[in-house]
């Protein structure tokens, strides 16, 4: 099968979905197809390069508006191309319209990682073309049933909604036999971006005296929340890692004894950090703010779900559990046990699979 993945970026850029695009494309390149990846390159130049059996074409970048690439080297090479299946990933406007309008797939596919949030005022100028985009694409996926159920785009269009949820390597994340003797720190990992609500953590662990936090990843709410952190006399109980090596991070899991991902708007479609975190054998405590987060953490059984932006609520969700620690090992175990029967790599990529096959029966 010939696809086509279409997308902004790619590696080495950093971001929960660039890092899924190059995982589903090296598992598919892998197994016989002939892969390629359209996104845009950082510079003016397009420059084309084979990753790991996977044709890569960034196509030179004019400038970059509203967090999204233009680039007529994009359109262009993506008029030539002729695919089985384009799939592209959404939320990216360039990249779907230009899809809709040029491209010469057998059938799309499209998957809604999320919702535009933060660009309201320019999506009552988009709204009408995404709607468009969404009812001619062959099939469309979601990362969890409760985004269809909630997204206003995809509600309209159920009927073609597929569920496939994101995976991680599990085998990657094994805790060690020793874990249960860590002391309990909370963890955090992912891009320092708004909607991860790590402001919430931080106003939150004011309330618990002595309990220490450590930060990986980096991004540009970085400065603001080093900022509130010594507002908040937290220093000394509070570890900025930043970017860690990728062969570093399940050692940060390892460490740790409850993971927390505070997210506080629907940008936060489902949080493949929780997926690593509970591979890592780690309960976690998440937030409701109708995605995936509150589908893949299970409430009272892999971890606990609380409103988002509550601090006192994100406290004592902490507190019960650092005062438990049999919970947090039951916890623990059924979050791993969940990872390893319903998010894998390899479920993820046979389900995509199945999509793409329908897509083009149908």
């Amino acid at each position: 099968m010939n696809i086509l993945h279409i997308y902004k970026d790619y590696h080495p850029i950093l971001g929960g979905i660039e890092n899924h695009v190059k995982v589903l494309a090296e598992a598919q390149a892998a197994s016989g197809h002939q892969v390629t990846v359209l996104v845009c390159d950082p510079g003016l130049r397009t420059r084309v390069k084979e990753i790991n059996g996977v044709r890569v074409i960034k196509a030179g970048r004019l400038a970059t508006v509203a967090s999204m690439p233009l680039s007529l080297s994009q359109l262009t090479i993506l008029a030539r191309l002729r695919p089985d299946i384009a799939h592209v990933h959404s939320p990216y406007p360039l990249g779907e319209a230009a899809n809709w309008l040029l491209g010469h797939a057998r059938a799309t596919v499209i998957t809604h990682h999320s919702d535009v949030v933060r660009q309201r005022g320019w999506l009552r100028l988009y709204g009408p073309l995404l709607r468009r985009v969404l009812r001619a694409a062959g099939r469309i996926i979601a990362t969890s049933p409760r985004y269809i159920e909630t997204s206003p785009w995809l509600w309209s269009v159920r009927e073609k909604c597929l569920v496939v949820p994101l995976g991680v390597d599990s085998a990657r994340f094994t805790p060690p036999a020793d874990q249960l003797a860590n002391q309990p720190i909370l963890l955090f990992t992912g891009r320092l971006r708004y909607y991860k609500g790590l402001g919430t953590l931080l106003h939150a662990l004011s309330l618990l005296p002595g309990v220490r936090s450590v930060v990986v990843g980096d991004g540009p709410m970085r400065e603001e929340w080093e900022r509130l952190t010594d507002m908040l006399n937290l220093r000394d109980r509070v570890t900025f890692a930043g970017e860690v090596p990728d062969e570093d991070l399940p050692g940060y899991y390892h460490a740790a004894g409850i993971f927390v991902l505070p997210a506080n708007a629907r940008a936060e479609a489902f949080g493949v950090v929780l997926l690593e975190a509970m591979a890592s054998g780690l309960p976690c405590i998440t937030t409701e703010v109708g995605t995936g987060t509150s589908w893949v953490v299970q409430d009272g059984i892999t971890g606990l779900v609380v409103p988002p932006r509550t601090p006192q609520a994100l406290a004592d969700a902490i507190r019960s559990l650092l005062g438990d620690p049999q919970l947090r090992a039951t916890m623990g175990q059924a979050g791993r046990a969940r990872v390893e029967a319903e998010f894998t790599l390899e479920r993820m990529i046979t389900r995509v699979q199945a999509v793409y096959e329908e897509a083009l029966e149908a």
